[in-house]
């Protein structure tokens, strides 16, 4: 069923459920009949598996043959078991160094998974409750606010300005805004593709802005995040360059040493002019001793041993690495194509630059007027864009909890394609102040006035070609440029209630000159490397 093309009752009644959940013992019966809302692992491997499949290398049989033809030797000339051994022992080391590193990075991911557990708010028996995301079936009602990730897929049956982050499917870094109404087909359209689906949430997003309701359509496998996980473990894996190289290298070897003993074996004969059982003995282990010589018994220990120092390195800056040939496999990477900024992105903003006399003016004005917010530990929820500027504020000593203790908010009016601006009203103290931010040519468009030196100056033509060539050069630079306002009036000796017709907000303040000022921010996403995982 095409759940975004439905009515959300249409939606409930396919899924058997209601607007105040399922009942306790409904959802145990379909969570033991669909099982966990959770992505199939991949069978884990025992110790002793891991450790013969070490074994497989080219280069690691031919050590073990090797290994064999030197005991044999050492048993018939009575010789000593030096080589032997040291043979066994280089191949034993390499097995667990090997073994031993794919079973740490395996801990590690565990570890990770663990701690990423995640817990919803879901309707059951018509109250909420918190449950561990696995236990979700589908019908079941989730609660979801900003900051919290989409733990399954589901319709939406309610939403207050929801906008959710869903890079991780669709590789779009800018967040989605959803709503509730049902999306209607053209008669030229058989479907409508994920990353258009706004009435409905997927395993894998994260809520950016606002809150909403929706009802649980699939979990686990059956969920768009899941049939990507099938698709990835019915993938085979290729041989990284390394091991290419390295079987190359084993090949050349095999016949070098077949080469080396035929030619020894063949010249002895041949020089000594006649047949004898102890000649041609004497032949083959001169021969054969010659071709174990010509092993390089030490590269597979090397290279082992070189990897490893490699992945330690790597895990100092917190990237795990699963297998250790796929350290060399990065190092080869000459060219990485990537679909969308949100692929190789955290999607996290950060202010780099600004344009003004007064940042500590325009970064308060930033974080009030916005609905991101910044705990006692410094963590940050809500939108993106938003959370660099509360940071950014914060970073210049202003906290976000004490400007809202000094500037309660009063008013808003939450950001729109057609204002292309966001404006939030304060009072403090005996004054009432909007800030306003969004595009730059649309709040310069509304400016009359700017401070200099803590002064409201006329805007000249000159003044506002400045500005505009400010933002040009930033936006040249790739960076996104906001700009930012505030109107601030005292309210000693009476008050207005008035119309900004610009915004269309109703504001108390008196009849005086209005002091505004313009300010330019921008931002730029900090990238970073996933965990590079073969």
């Amino acid at each position: 069923m095409r759940y975004y093309c439905e009515e959300k009752e249409s939606v409930l009644n396919e899924l058997h459920s209601c607007e105040s959940g399922l009942s306790q013992q409904e959802a145990a019966k379909r969570l033991e009949r669909d099982g966990k809302n959770a992505l199939e692992a991949a069978n884990g491997k025992s110790l002793i598996r891991r450790f013969f499949e070490q074994m497989t290398d080219p280069m690691i049989i031919i050590l073990v043959v090797v290994a064999i033809i030197s005991g044999v030797l050492a048993v018939v000339e009575h010789d000593s078991f030096a080589d032997v051994i040291i043979i066994i022992a280089v191949v034993i080391v390499n097995a667990v160094l090997g073994v031993y590193q794919e079973n740490k990075a395996e801990k590690a991911i565990e570890a990770l998974q663990e701690m990423s557990a995640a817990t919803s708010k879901v309707l059951r028996d018509g109250k909420i409750q918190t449950i561990r995301s696995e236990a979700l079936v589908v019908g079941d009602i989730i609660i979801l606010e900003a900051g919290d990730a989409v733990p399954a897929d589901a319709r939406i049956l309610e939403s207050a300005s929801l906008k959710v982050e869903e890079s991780a499917l669709t590789g779009e870094s800018v967040p989605v805004t959803k709503f509730v109404d049902i999306i209607q087909l053209k008669e030229t359209e058989k479907d409508v593709t994920l990353g258009n689906r706004k009435n409905m949430l997927y395993m894998g997003g994260t809520l950016v802005y606002g809150r909403g309701t929706a009802v649980v359509t699939a979990t686990g496998m059956d969920t768009e995040m899941g049939r990507i996980a099938g698709a990835l473990a019915q993938a085979e894996d290729d041989l990284t360059p390394l091991q290419i190289k390295l079987n190359q290298l084993s090949k050349v070897l095999t016949w070098l040493v077949l080469g080396i003993c035929v030619v020894v074996f063949a010249v002895q004969l041949i020089k000594a002019g006649s047949l004898s059982f102890d000649l041609v003995l004497n032949s083959f282990m001169i021969a054969v001793s010659l071709a174990v010589a010509a092993i390089p018994e030490g590269l597979a220990a090397v290279v082992t041993v070189v990897l490893s120092i490699g992945v330690t390195n790597m895990s100092k800056r917190n990237a795990i690495i699963r297998r250790l040939t796929a350290v060399e496999t990065l190092g080869c990477a000459q060219v990485i194509c990537s679909d969308k900024t949100g692929t190789l992105t955290q999607n996290e903003m950060t202010v780099v630059d600004s344009f003004g006399t007064d940042k500590r003016c325009l970064a308060a004005g930033m974080s009030l007027c916005s609905d991101a917010e910044i705990d006692e530990d410094g963590a940050l929820s809500g939108e993106p864009t938003e959370t660099a500027l509360v940071a950014w504020a914060n970073q210049l000593g202003l906290a976000k909890p004490d400007l809202k203790k000094e500037f309660v908010r009063c008013g808003e009016a939450p950001f729109d394609s057609n204002r292309k601006m966001m404006s939030t009203v304060h009072t403090v103290r005996s004054q009432v102040v909007q800030y306003t931010k969004g595009a730059p040519d649309v709040v310069l468009e509304r400016c009359t006035h700017y401070l200099k030196d803590g002064q409201a100056v006329p805007m000249t033509e000159q003044d506002r070609e400045t500005i505009l060539a400010a933002n040009k050069a930033m936006a040249d630079r790739a960076l996104r440029v906001l700009a930012s306002y505030f109107i601030g009036h005292f309210m000693e000796s009476g008050v207005w209630a008035i119309t900004d017709s610009a915004d269309g907000i109703t504001m108390a303040f008196l009849t005086m000159s209005m002091a505004e000022i313009f300010h330019s921010l921008n931002m730029r996403s900090q990238r970073r490397w996933s965990r590079w995982d073969r």
